[in-house]
């Protein structure tokens, strides 16, 4: 079980939902961040509610095990997409999912936007998320903060990521 885990700690530090270490069984939360990391988001809403649109999505596509709708949030060929896919795959294949994850979005940065991309900075941090099925029922650990560049391409109408690192 430990592999898996550990599996899926790393995709969601590819794809922003940075999950490090093994699940644990309950333990206090960290502290939350100063009130000054939480104030400082230097974009306008439209960006911001682009990710968090996008981070809801790939919540309910893992919650769903559904590899086919995790897929539709990457651009084809995307290296981010092809792991994050692999691994739900494989949690499914093994009857688990992950229900609950949320993530707190704690700044989020414009680095380039136009022709239907934005190119953003973004430090979040998982704030929620359970490990569920056959005989899993546990929550998965908070984490620190985490800044990542992230690629989203406007593509058949959607927002899809391109690139994550």
């Amino acid at each position: 079980m430990r592999r898996p885990l550990l599996l899926l700690a790393s995709v969601l530090l590819t794809a922003g939902l940075v999950v490090p270490g093994v699940l644990l069984a309950g333990g206090p939360a960290p502290p939350a961040p100063p009130p000054a990391l939480r104030a400082v988001a230097t974009v306008g809403p439209d960006a911001r509610s682009v990710l968090a649109a996008w981070d809801d999505r790939r919540a309910a596509a893992w919650a769903a095990g559904d590899v086919g709708a995790l897929r539709r949030l990457y651009v084809a060929g995307s290296a981010a997409g092809r792991h994050d896919a692999a691994l739900l795959a494989r949690w499914a294949a093994r009857g688990l999912r992950v229900t609950g994850l949320e993530l707190d979005l704690l700044e989020v940065s414009e680095l380039r936007t136009g022709d239907g991309r934005l190119e953003l900075r973004v430090t979040d941090r998982v704030a929620a998320g359970r490990a569920v099925g056959r005989g899993v029922d546990r929550n998965l650990p908070s984490d620190g903060p985490t800044t990542r560049r992230v690629t989203l391409v406007r593509t058949a109408g959607a927002w899809r990521v391109e690139e994550v690192r």
